[in-house]
Formats: C-alpha cells, sequence, structure tokens
C-alpha cells in the first residue's frame, strides 16, 4: 500500500445527505425549521400587540417586560428564520463545509437581545420599586397573559417536534426563550394579582426583578451551545465513544487516532486517522474503508466522515498524545475502568 497514508476516503457527504432529512410528513429538515421560525413570528406579532394594550392599561412593570420580552422574540425569530434559511443552503465554492453555522450566529444574536432586555427590565423595575409607583387593571392583565401561555405552549409543542427531528440549535435557542416565557406570563399574573387584590406594594417591581434575573441566566444557557458550535468543540464523550465502538467492529482496523469531531448547525463532522497493513492493496483498504464509513453513517446520518489511512506502524506525529493515542485502546481501558468501579 505504497503511499497509502497519503490516500484519504471522503464518502460521508453523499451519505450524509442521503439520510435524515426528509421525514414522513412531507417536509425536509429546512422546511420544518423554517416552519418552527414562521411559527414564532407569527405568535410573536399577535401577542405584541395584545400586550401593548395591557401594558398601557395596567401601567405593571411585569407586563411592560413581557411586551419587551415579545418584541424582542419577534427580533430574535426573525434572525432564527434568517439563520436557519442561510443554513439550509448547499455547500459552494466560498464555504465548503456548508452554512450550518448561520445557526449558532442566530442563536448569539438571540442571546444579545435577551440580555438587552433583561438589563432594561431591571432598570424600569428598581425605579418603579423606588417610587412606589402601583399597578391597575388586573384584569386585563391576567386574561392577556393567559392566552399567552395558551399560544405559548402551542408553539413549544411544535418547536420541540421540529428540534427532535432537526437538531436545529436555533430553534432550540428559540425553544429555550419560549419556555422562559411561561414563566414570565405565570409571573406577571402572580404580581398583578399580589399588588392590587392581596395589596402587597412592591410586589409588581419584584416580579420584574425576578423575570430580568430569570432572562439573563436563559441568556447565558443559550449562549452555551452556540459558542460550542462556533468553537468547533468536540462531540460529547459519549458520542464519541459510540462513534469509535461502531469503527472497531471492522476487522482489519488498527490504532484509529487523531479523531477530531465537531458540530455546525445539524451537520456532523468526523475525522480520524486508521493503521491497515502495508501489503494490502489500495482496492483491498478502499473496500474496508467503504464499509466503515457506510456503518458509520447509518448511526450517525447527518454526518461528514473523512478517514486517512496509514500503513500499520507508521507516527504521524512523534510524542504527541492527542494525536497518536488510539482510540480503540482508550474505549478498553474505559470499560475495564468502568468494570473496576462496580
Amino acid at each position: 500500500m505504497s503511499g497509502a497514508h497519503d490516500h484519504a476516503h471522503r464518502h460521508g457527504h453523499s451519505h450524509g445527505h442521503g439520510h435524515g432529512n426528509g421525514h414522513g410528513n412531507g417536509l425536509s429538515d429546512a422546511g420544518l425549521n423554517r416552519s418552527a421560525a414562521l411559527a414564532s413570528i407569527a405568535m410573536s406579532l399577535a401577542l405584541i400587540g395584545l400586550k401593548l394594550w395591557s401594558a398601557l392599561a395596567t401601567d405593571s412593570t411585569a407586563m411592560l417586560g413581557s411586551l419587551a420580552d415579545t418584541v424582542l422574540d419577534f427580533f430574535a425569530s426573525l434572525a432564527t428564520l434568517a439563520g436557519v434559511w442561510i443554513a439550509a443552503r448547499p455547500a459552494n465554492a466560498r464555504h465548503r463545509f456548508g452554512h450550518g453555522k448561520a445557526e449558532a450566529l442566530a442563536a448569539m444574536f438571540q442571546v444579545v437581545l435577551i440580555s438587552i432586555s433583561a438589563i432594561s427590565l431591571a432598570v424600569r423595575a428598581v425605579g418603579q420599586l423606588v417610587s412606589g409607583q402601583r399597578t391597575a387593571a388586573a384584569e386585563q392583565g391576567i386574561a392577556v397573559s393567559l392566552i399567552a401561555i395558551a399560544a405559548t405552549f402551542a408553539l413549544l409543542w411544535w418547536q420541540r417536534r421540529v428540534i427532535r427531528r432537526t437538531g436545529s440549535v436555533a430553534i432550540a435557542t428559540d425553544h429555550l426563550h419560549y419556555k422562559s416565557d411561561l414563566v414570565l406570563n405565570l409571573a406577571v399574573i402572580a404580581a398583578l394579582a399580589l399588588d392590587q387584590y392581596a395589596g402587597l406594594g412592591g410586589a409588581d417591581s419584584l416580579f420584574g426583578l425576578g423575570i430580568a434575573a430569570w432572562l439573563g441566566w436563559s441568556a447565558w444557557g443559550a449562549s452555551q451551545e452556540a459558542l460550542d458550535h462556533l468553537m468547533d468543540r468536540e462531540w460529547p464523550e459519549e458520542k464519541r465513544a459510540r462513534f469509535v465502538e461502531i469503527a472497531r467492529g471492522h476487522e482489519g482496523l488498527q490504532n484509529m487516532h487523531d479523531l477530531r469531531t465537531r458540530t455546525s448547525g445539524n451537520r456532523d463532522f468526523a475525522q480520524f486517522h486508521v493503521d491497515l497493513p502495508g501489503t494490502m492493496t489500495v482496492s483491498e483498504s478502499h473496500d474496508i474503508i467503504d464499509r466503515v464509513e457506510h456503518d458509520l453513517c447509518a448511526a450517525f446520518p447527518n454526518a461528514e466522515i473523512l478517514i486517512h489511512i496509514d500503513p500499520l506502524g507508521h507516527v504521524d506525529d512523534p510524542g504527541n498524545e492527542l494525536v497518536e493515542a488510539d482510540e480503540f485502546g482508550k474505549l478498553d481501558e474505559a470499560a475495564a475502568a468502568a468494570g473496576t468501579t462496580r
């Protein structure tokens, strides 16, 4: 297999597009993602009108915070729609790995908007607490919040279906934000009821501060997965181990090393080196790698996989454990350690 360590196989692209992009309901991943983004845009527009009327009627900081959050929801959903639309575009000469990171950028834009909403609401709540301002028209505010809760439950149901099928990070961030909206709307109801029916002055402001803190925490949580995509973080250990286990099931493969993985949008990427006997012909080695790729792509249908063949015993980077560590050996060590702890 002369020169085989310079020969790479790359069939993951065709396999990756052949699995997981169509569903029984006839919509592609891109179509499902767009439907979720359009649903959130339509809902946020309807709720903006209702909450604007309610905020003017109640003069509630909590309701104003809910309105501000819904306005930001609208712009965030527009960013999500743009992100999933761009991410669905096929690879081209300028972006050979595709456009999947557009989803992560859309998610980070949402994080910025959520953070702005949280800071603005906290400032408003502190000002109201200091001035002792009270709320009015609790019935209208509570009715609007109940409508918002019902609409949000419907949207979350659809988003969950889409996320399970597509794994979209932009839709997942939007989903997280709308889950926080449920708590926000419940807090508005509690704030209005306590302020007007129980006579607890300052309840609205305190709930406003609580909502601001919740939004800030949501922004922090939403940023983590988006940053992982943008920074090409490795797959979780469990996912890597499953990938290695499937590759190890093929006779002849030895010393799987320099495994690198990442996720971009709803696409996975993996590349690694394996050793094969130097006496093998290129055709024989190609047949083995084709079988390996077939099984890996069946288990990871949205993955693009690049496999580099080394002659048995070849060392790419002596002393570099990150490159040369045998993934098959690490899997055995982890299994032995798990058996010892039991």
